[in-house]
């Protein structure tokens, strides 16, 4: 029995002395346009638990930390007036109280240690007035009497609290992106026909599943997420281009089909005709598969300029495009590519990026690819377009995200797009064709022909049947 109390109290002064030893060290606050996190570092997992809004003051109730102190605070936000803590009235835990200068969406969560970081709990705070006001800007987008600008969104990798790859000299990766990120921005917005737009503007951070969204908000035609690669070997070094994957570009047209309000936006004039159609979801799975063939065609075009272009100032890691299934390329209705401008686990290549002239000569490659690439292949209704004699055709959207940008065509084109794919043609494979051949003949990208068809590679078999897009 004797024993049995002594484990006991060694047991209870384990614990207490567990408890006591945990804290809060710091809190680090994340401002972005639209939203803002607060991040506590602690010594241990936190035992929390979030706690209805009181007149604007988010209250966060931590059952084992006792000590209560804040550490060290550092960031500010326009949304956040004060941050205290007080002990709880039972004596065992705090209570954190964030008080806002308006009504926000909360969510908190914990994070496990990383890299340099060790346990977090994290608030989450939306602030539903600047969202309102971006989305309005966005709307509000000046077009040309001649025509529109062709718009790149351009996506500084990391930020805020995520600091990406840092480099053996205490690089950080979501600098270098930010930075050349802004010279590319600043190139294109010096070319006339084209527009830049930021999906950040500043170190804080935006979830990748995110940055597509921004993209879209601003009507982009193609999105650019700029990184700086990083491996454990530090003599790995070099560029590389990344496209989105076939298969997370399929799971992601499934995701938009149930959701119903996210696809009708995105199919724009088409969806009116489609609500009313028999087979309503079969010909928004064709048409979304349609837009995602033309992205990935598109974004496949433009990492091979690119890739074309860096392999003037650096060396290539991979000299061909690479597909992944990447949080930022997740959008099929959105040409989209990932550039990996080097290594910055590669002391050579860290500095290099470190470089100003090295960042300019980078985004000047991105810049000339786009150019040409646009150039040659202007969107229909552009000013680009217009300039090079190209005039758009009623039923000839760029693609499917972006039906019109006139109200009056939408349901004339819609009508043209979906008698296209009613009745798409099909063609049964015989002796010696092959799928380059059947692309040449057809007039269709090979790319548009295997993703269409959902072909991991290039051959063909004789009697199959293949269905070829209008």
């Amino acid at each position: 029995m004797m024993m049995l109390r002594s484990i006991t109290l060694c047991w209870l002064l384990l614990s207490m002395s567990v408890f006591a030893d945990e804290q809060i060290d710091s809190v680090r606050i994340w401002p972005s346009p639209d939203s803002t996190r607060v991040v506590f570092d602690l010594t241990g997992k936190a035992q929390f638990r979030l706690l209805s809004q009181q007149s604007n003051i988010v209250q966060l109730e931590i059952s084992n930390i006792d000590r209560p102190s804040l550490g060290k605070m550092s960031g500010q936000s326009d949304l956040i007036k004060d941050i205290r803590v007080q002990k709880l009235a039972s004596g065992r835990g705090i209570l954190l109280l964030v008080e806002l200068n308006r009504p926000a969406r909360e969510k908190a969560f914990g994070l496990p240690p990383l890299d340099r970081y060790g346990h977090r709990l994290v608030l989450d705070l939306a602030d539903p007035q600047a969202e309102q006001a971006i989305t309005a800007a966005a709307m509000q987008r000046p077009q040309h009497v001649t025509g529109r600008e062709v718009v790149i969104a351009i996506d500084a990798g990391h930020g805020g609290h995520d600091p990406g790859a840092v480099g053996p000299k205490g690089t950080y990766e979501k600098h270098v992106t930010l930075a050349i990120s802004e010279r590319l921005m600043t190139l294109i917005n010096k070319e006339p026909g084209f527009k830049a737009v930021m999906t950040r503007t500043s170190d804080y951070y935006i979830y990748p599943s995110k940055r597509p969204d921004v993209a879209r908000n601003k009507q982009a035609d193609l999105l650019v997420s700029i990184h700086a690669d990083a491996v454990a070997n530090r003599k790995a070094h070099g560029g590389s281009v990344w496209v989105l994957s076939l298969r997370r570009a399929t799971t992601e047209v499934g995701r938009m089909l149930e959701q119903t309000e996210q696809h009708s936006e995105l199919l724009g004039g088409v969806a009116e005709v489609i609500k009313d159609s028999a087979n309503e979801r079969y010909l928004a799975q064709t048409v979304l598969d349609l837009s995602m063939n033309h992205s990935m065609t598109t974004g496949f075009e433009v990492a091979r300029q690119v890739l074309s272009e860096m392999s003037k100032i650096t060396h290539l890691h991979k000299k061909e495009p690479q597909a992944a299934s990447l949080g930022v390329l997740k959008a099929p209705d959105i040409p989209s590519i990932l550039v990996e401008t080097g290594y910055i686990s590669n002391p050579t290549e860290e500095q290099k990026l470190k470089s100003a002239s090295h960042q300019q000569k980078l985004a000047s490659a991105v810049f000339v690819a786009l150019k040409r690439h646009f150039e040659q292949s202007p969107p229909a209704d552009s000013w680009l377009a217009q300039k090079k004699g190209i005039v758009p055709t009623r039923g000839q959207p760029n693609s499917v995200a972006n039906v019109s940008h006139s109200s009056a065509q939408k349901n004339e084109s819609a009508n043209r797009t979906v008698e296209s794919i009613v009745n798409p043609r099909n063609h049964v494979v015989r002796s010696g064709e092959s799928l380059s051949g059947l692309a040449k003949r057809y007039a269709v990208p090979m790319s548009v022909l295997r993703s269409y068809n959902k072909l991991t590679t290039d051959n063909i078999k004789i009697g199959q049947v293949l269905r070829i897009p209008e």
